[in-house]
């Protein structure tokens, strides 16, 4: 590409430069790029017409432009390029890629915990597909789960949705705090304690989302056992009393020992709204051991 013959500041001999549309189809590059770093003292031209304005580059600059790039793919903002332009300490440059080093490997993480998050929902919809009649009671082998749980103090069931969506305004600030993924959020449920059914209270302030399992341990986070489960499914947050009464009805009628805590999950939730509510599929889940022989 020819270049536009422009007489040296220096008198000494004509040299060929570029215009700012050549040296950025040089490059790779978009003139309003080079307008920008311009304007930010990280490239500037080496001539500019008083007359007209235009910018016009040496192609030697193309190194400074190869180093931004470069500088650029390594995850360096342009601040930091233009510190170590002004500073030209190769020491401190190190420093920078160490840390850009570690911001890599919390990035990675936090890509392969959505991508597990994105995994889990679409076996979720796969299960919502398949459920069984919406109703029915079965007995299920639950293999451990991870859950991030978080009390909000009150108890869900003396309150109707309006409560349980504020609640749930707690948890996603906890999800938020805790730099969870978002994605886990489709995935929540809530626990009833033991010790409240050994009492017979219906009495649940704890709400939780489920994690991936090799999730790193931190407070809040807990593991649901494996084990038998006897469980059922159903739509709608105001079915679930009725369907956990039929559940322990169930289960003393079968004289089987519940061995944990209660867990509703809301398995998925579908993008299709009531009076703007939630439409929620739900699975319930007691775990229990069978009775006794003998």
């Amino acid at each position: 590409m020819a270049g536009t013959r422009i007489l040296s500041w220096r008198g000494e001999k004509d040299v060929d430069l570029l215009s700012i549309g050549e040296m950025a189809a040089l490059n790779h590059t978009s003139v309003q790029t080079l307008r920008y770093y311009d304007k930010i003292d990280l490239l500037k031209p080496l001539y500019v017409d008083e007359d007209t304005n235009y910018r016009y580059y040496d192609i030697k600059q193309s190194a400074i432009l190869d180093m931004i790039q470069y500088m650029k793919s390594l995850g360096m903002s342009l601040e930091q390029i233009k510190e170590q332009f002004d500073r030209e300490d190769v020491e401190e440059i190190q420093d920078i890629l160490k840390k850009q080093s570690k911001n890599i490997d919390d990035e990675i993480r936090k890509l392969h915990h959505m991508k597990q998050g994105v995994e889990a929902c679409i076996r979720n919809y796969s299960r919502y597909m398949e459920m069984p009649e919406e109703g029915s009671i079965r007995l299920e082998f639950i293999a451990a789960r991870k859950v991030f749980c978080y009390d909000g103090k009150i108890n869900i069931y003396d309150h109707g949705l309006d409560n349980y969506e504020y609640i749930l305004r707690e948890l996603k600030k906890q999800v938020i705090l805790k730099d969870l993924p978002m994605v886990y959020f489709c995935n929540v449920g809530s626990i009833l304690r033991k010790e409240m059914i050994d009492a017979g209270k219906f009495v649940s302030s704890e709400i939780f989302v489920f994690v991936d399992n090799d999730f790193r341990e931190q407070e809040g986070i807990e593991t649901i056992p494996a084990g038998d489960y006897i469980c059922t499914y159903f739509h709608s947050f105001w079915k679930e009393e009725e369907n956990a009464r039929r559940l322990f009805d169930y289960i003393r009628e079968k004289e089987y020992e519940i061995i944990g805590d209660y867990v509703c999950e809301v398995v998925v939730e579908l993008p299709i709204f009531d009076n703007n509510e939630r439409n929620m599929f739900v699975k319930l889940q007691i775990p229990i051991k069978p009775p006794t022989a003998g």
